[in-house]
């Protein structure tokens, strides 16, 4: 109430614990703001406490079931994190950065994709995904999974490679007729701001960036 006074436009539910349906549905019931999620959180959660396994052990239905969940509940966007690869995870490896992950859904997909030696679900079934959001009008938030969590690690190999897949995401899903947003670019210096966004402009076709 006290986002929506202030003049927010949309908000977001990030709950990762507590009842986590009744939390998101009572946002959902008390405002017409626009309502974002992040349903891969709600995926490990359930993966947790309801099936008594690890994070690492959700399977791809627990992914898109989470998803549905969501979009059923009638949320406007949510935060998927497709851009997060093993080919960009070994770049980042290769490379070396201070901080590694800082995203929270980066690395939980990351640490999927190692304990299972398999490539990210939201990206392999990209298509699967936009077929599941379309007839809901939903937008994807597509999430910056290796953003940089300090200075010393801006606009290294692994951001500047997940922002290009996520140009060409943005195109796939332009083409099935479903709106995107990108976020990003995380912790950069002050002389290189005006490079990251020009970069997030030109590769994601001035797709509007969710700072």
């Amino acid at each position: 109430r006290v986002a929506v006074a202030a003049g927010a436009d949309a908000l977001m539910d990030l709950s990762t614990g507590g009842p986590i349906d009744e939390i998101r549905r009572a946002i959902i019931a008390e405002t017409t703001a626009c309502i974002g999620s992040v349903p891969l959180y709600q995926a490990s959660c359930d993966t947790v406490n309801l099936k008594g396994m690890a994070i690492v052990d959700m399977d791809v239905e627990d992914i898109f079931d989470g998803i549905k969940k969501h979009l059923d509940d009638g949320v406007d966007f949510i935060t998927v994190h497709c851009g997060v690869t093993l080919a960009t995870l070994e770049k980042m490896d290769r490379e070396g950065r201070i901080m590694d992950v800082v995203s929270r859904g980066g690395s939980f997909t990351c640490a999927w994709m190692e304990h299972n030696q398999a490539e990210n679900p939201l990206y392999q079934y990209f298509d699967r995904l936009l077929a599941l959001v379309k007839p809901y009008d939903a937008t994807l938030s597509l999430g910056d999974g290796f953003r940089p969590g300090c200075l010393a690690d801006a606009t290294d190999r692994a951001q500047i490679q997940e922002l290009l897949i996520l140009g060409e995401l943005t195109q796939r899903a332009w083409d099935c007729g479903i709106q995107v947003m990108i976020e990003g670019p995380g912790h950069v210096p002050l002389d290189q701001i005006t490079t990251n966004i020009q970069l997030q402009k030109r590769l994601c076709h001035d797709a509007p960036f969710y700072v």
